[in-house]
């Protein structure tokens, strides 16, 4: 009798054992798999990605939502391919450029501004929008003393010019967010032009290439067909 207890409680001492050894080796094999997962080359953590939330105040500032946008494209809104999309300087340039989305946003300063989008159909919106200046892509494009005007293409086939000093001169950027979010493609995903001080048909999205020319009489899509190529929002949006 004595001498099965204690084969029963060496046997129970082994199952013990194993367990034991079973429970640490599932733990150290968690533990590997974690820190593969989640941590980088160096050791840190990797940061898990969050969805963006849409900023309604900016420095006291209330802002319009997103959503407060009316649809006005010319073809309704474009679905972009980030993976295929390229940005070109061209034109009047002696180094044309052809950036990726990513190089885009990774290889220039970031800048942010709140301004006021003014529609010719009577509406508004103010907007914290974030962007890249405009001026930057150009310089490195390194314009010609012969370019007068840029013109902005659009992936939609719309298109409108500013004469060069206003891009230059005036930080005026190439938004690739709006109130802490990324454009979503009715807001012109990957970009929008943040054209300040202009009626909204001059805020050119989903551009393709920045053109530089020597053109001044040229018209963009609505100037075309009336609008005022200038577009200032102190002028009459109609050529008389």
């Amino acid at each position: 009798m004595k001498i099965s207890q204690k084969n029963n409680q060496s046997e129970n001492g082994m199952k013990h054992k194993i367990l034991l050894r079973f429970l640490t080796s599932i733990t150290l094999l968690l533990t590997i798999v974690f820190n593969f997962n989640c941590a980088k080359p160096d050791g840190s953590k990797k940061a898990i990605m969050l969805k963006s939330k849409e900023v309604k105040e900016y420095q006291g500032e209330k802002l319009s939502a997103i959503n407060d946008f009316r649809e006005n494209s010319i073809k309704g809104p474009q679905r972009v391919n980030k993976e295929k999309y390229r940005l070109k300087i061209t034109g009047l340039v002696t180094e044309p450029m052809i950036y990726t989305y990513n190089q885009v946003i990774n290889n220039h300063e970031h800048y942010k501004k709140v301004v006021r989008l003014h529609c010719v159909e009577g509406w508004s919106t103010t907007i914290l929008w974030e962007g890249i200046l405009v001026s930057d892509l150009i310089n490195q494009a390194k314009p010609e003393s012969s370019a007068k005007i840029i013109i902005f293409h659009a992936y939609d086939g719309y298109a409108t010019s500013f004469p060069i000093d206003y891009i230059m001169n005036n930080d005026i950027i190439m938004a690739y967010k709006m109130n802490d979010v990324f454009l979503p493609p009715e807001r012109g995903f990957p970009f929008e032009l943040v054209a300040e001080s202009k009626w909204g048909y001059k805020w050119a999205k989903w551009i393709t290439e920045i053109e530089l020319s020597a053109d001044t009489t040229y018209r963009g899509y609505w100037e075309k067909r009336g609008y005022s190529n200038d577009g200032s929002l102190n002028k009459d949006f109609f050529d008389r």
